[in-house]
């Protein structure tokens, strides 16, 4: 689960980037919170989960490392892609708003289950 978690952690990096470079360069920086969301729960939470599997969970693969990954991959893809559309005015408020209080939550999810991996790994040890 490291690498995967690592893998993921570095292409969000790269699409973050990429995004930030654009803003840069275009002096439109109306993407500013997505760019912020791609850095943070996109590469920063998911190289933190990937040092955590490395560090203290012993690279766990059980069902639920598998599962607080999916979680975590899917909540962030639709929050990423929500606030895209929002920002670059797609979408209205009122339409992305239901999805993406409803990918917020499954981001919490994911943060919920890693803590529970974590708390049953301390306990076995």
């Amino acid at each position: 689960m490291d690498r995967k978690y690592v893998l993921t952690a570095f292409g969000y990096a790269i699409l973050g980037l990429l995004l930030g470079i654009y803003m840069a360069a275009s002096k439109d920086h109306g993407q500013l919170v997505t760019h912020a969301h791609i850095m943070l729960i996109g590469f920063l939470l998911s190289f933190i989960y990937g040092l955590c599997h490395k560090l203290w969970l012993n690279n766990s693969t059980s069902k639920l490392a598998s599962t607080q990954f999916y979680v975590h991959q899917l909540g962030t893809g639709v929050v990423l892609i929500g606030l895209f559309l929002f920002y670059g005015q797609f979408v209205a408020l009122e339409t992305i708003d239901p999805v993406l209080a409803a990918a917020s939550i499954t981001v919490f999810v994911g943060v919920v289950l890693m803590m529970i991996e974590f708390v049953r790994c301390t306990r076995a040890t």
